[in-house]
């Protein structure tokens, strides 16, 4: 396809695919003549992954250079891939975090028995929710949160269940981006409207 095609399909104009591809975030097309390129499905696919990682998940353009790089890199490593398209896994390891809190997140995943890295974003916003609670004199420790965590198992079963029929490994990263950042404020959602329905059950005859 022509890159005016490729802007159609992507839903991304020429003008910022030209900049894409100047930046390097995507490949040159196959060359046809001094002035033009044909693209194809893997271009269309790569682009649609950086829309989603410049627009949803509201990364820069160097650091979607660097995820897309780490993408490439361990394109047939599924769990890896996701892992950094998600962002549950840093493009460069940084030490983990130290502290009470830290170590109450540690007692969490090994409690659960979950293979979550050490490095992983998510233990650091954990361990600052609960510093950020304890200040506010609402002390939680890990065992509070241990039915949450179950919960919230249940639903990345339901989340990588929808990835299980896409081959292309592009795709499914583009997928799981998506259905995990949209789909959280739906998941909020849902939780207000089930609180304001066990309240309903619980205070009103």
């Amino acid at each position: 396809m022509r890159i005016s095609e490729l802007s159609r399909s992507s839903g991304v104009s020429v003008t910022t695919i030209k900049y894409y591809l100047r930046e390097g975030l995507l490949a040159p097309g196959r060359q046809t003549a001094a002035t033009q390129a044909e693209y194809d499905e893997q271009h269309l696919r790569r682009l649609r992954l950086i829309r989603a990682l410049t627009g949803v998940r509201g990364l820069s353009v160097s650091t979607t250079r660097e995820v897309l790089d780490a993408v490439t890199e361990h394109t047939g490593d599924t769990h890896r891939l996701l892992g950094l398209t998600l962002g549950s896994v840093r493009v460069g390891e940084k030490p983990a975090q130290d502290g009470p809190e830290a170590a109450e997140v540690d007692e969490l995943v090994k409690e659960l028995g979950w293979d979550v890295h050490a490095s992983a974003p998510a233990r650091a916003t954990l361990a600052e929710t609960l510093g950020s609670l304890r200040d506010l004199g609402v002390p939680l420790d890990w065992r509070t949160l241990l039915p949450y965590a179950r919960l919230a198992e249940r639903t990345a079963v339901l989340d990588l269940d929808q990835l299980e029929h896409l081959d292309d490994p592009l795709e499914a990263a583009e997928r799981a981006l998506l259905l995990t950042v949209l789909l959280e404020p739906a998941l909020m959602a849902l939780r207000r409207m089930a609180q304001e329905n066990e309240s309903a059950r619980r205070h009103t005859s």
